[in-house]
């Protein structure tokens, strides 16, 4: 499965998309940002055969939005969290499959000067919330933009960040391990503990080529699909956005 924020699903077919999704060759796709209506996010996919697609919009137009692209047929499609305040931006999407939920999300982002970082506390405390009732009934594999670095590895300046900058607050760190300490686990630091990668880079002064990134797309895996987590990888080589795929193998 692969999770990527393409800012702007669109825009991305434009720069590669679809051979991107060739080379990656996953059975399941996540995408946040898509910033499209549903029937546009159809569009997209349109061209590309044995897909079914799963989308999610913002009530404003060509903001946020979330969708899912599928070569398995799912049990069950989710949308949103169930709460009408946090339902406007089309920020949730997910599947049920036979071993598990798939919940595909795009999270509020703090804004400039954190403006929004209260709102952002709430909407962690709901989706813990609603994966911890998913989990009640069958293992929960959390992916998407999660819009926090968690640890210092996971950003390039940490020191110049810290509770400065939208994404690298404690609060934000916190909401983080909140989800850790009741029964996920972050897959590509299980299995990557010391690595450096990142998955978001600004678009400003050439960070992407200087590598001065943060990682703040996940994939957050129920501990008990610990055994069947077989991989998980950044490919920071994927241009066509600001962030770049991630993604894990599991086996069952």
């Amino acid at each position: 499965m692969v999770s990527f924020n393409v800012n702007g699903l669109r825009a991305a077919a434009k720069k590669g998309l679809y051979e991107s999704l060739t080379d990656m060759d996953a059975d399941v796709y996540c995408f946040q940002e898509t910033k499209a209506t549903v029937a546009q996010v159809n569009e997209v996919f349109n061209p590309v055969n044995n897909f079914v697609i799963h989308a999610n919009e913002a009530a404003r137009a060509g903001y946020s939005g979330t969708a899912i692209a599928s070569r398995l047929q799912p049990i069950a499609w989710l949308k949103d969290l169930g709460i009408d305040e946090h339902d406007q931006e089309g920020r949730v999407t997910g599947a049920e499959f036979e071993h598990f939920y798939l919940v595909n999300v795009y999270v509020p982002n703090s804004g400039n000067e954190l403006v929004r970082l209260p709102y952002r506390k709430t909407w962690d405390a709901a989706l813990l919330d609603y994966m911890l009732e998913l989990e009640q009934k069958k293992p929960v594999i959390l992916c998407g933009d999660l819009n926090v670095a968690h640890r210092p590895i996971d950003i390039a300046r940490p020191q110049a960040n810290y509770n400065k900058t939208a994404g690298y607050t404690q609060d934000e760190i916190d909401g983080m391990n909140r989800y850790i300490e009741n029964g996920f686990f972050d897959a590509f630091r299980h299995l990557h503990p010391d690595q450096v990668k990142y998955s978001w880079w600004s678009y400003r002064g050439g960070a992407r080529a200087k590598n001065i990134g943060w990682r703040l797309d996940y994939f957050l895996v129920s501990n008990k699909l610990r055994d069947n987590l077989k991989d998980a990888f950044i490919l920071n080589g994927v241009m066509g956005s600001d962030h770049c795929p991630v993604g894990v193998e599991l086996a069952f």
